[in-house]
């Protein structure tokens, strides 16, 4: 059996999921929210990743980015890579993408602020 706590909703579920034959039987779930993420959870497990980059923008040192959809969560560190080699040097916008299909996993690694346009 494993145990997992949801993170669907504000509940917080303290899931207990058992597998037989490839088949998950969830218990200790209020919704089928909690049911469909523990699935997903043991059977593909993916995640969102926020960070931020390097500027050339002393009075704005980094910026804040993140990934357009959810990527699987063992190439996190594999994005992070990536995102760490990043340095803006001109001034963008929220909304754009400073790397396109990071990593051939279809997700674009996005600017999260508008703050290098709003400064002079």
């Amino acid at each position: 059996m494993k145990e997992l706590t949801c993170i669907v909703c504000p509940n917080g579920c303290t899931l207990h999921v058992e597998e037989s034959n490839g088949r998950y039987r969830v218990t200790g779930n209020l919704c089928k929210r909690g049911e469909e993420f523990a699935v997903a959870e043991l059977t593909n497990p993916v995640r969102t990743v926020c960070s931020t980059v390097a500027t050339a923008f002393p009075k704005v040192p980094v910026i804040p980015v993140r990934v357009s959809r959810e990527i699987p969560m063992e190439r996190i560190f594999d994005v992070m890579e990536k995102i760490n080699k990043i340095v803006v040097s001109e001034r963008v916008e929220k909304g754009t993408v400073l790397i396109e299909d990071v990593l051939g996993l279809g997700a674009n690694i996005i600017v999260t602020s508008s703050i290098l346009s709003e400064q002079e």
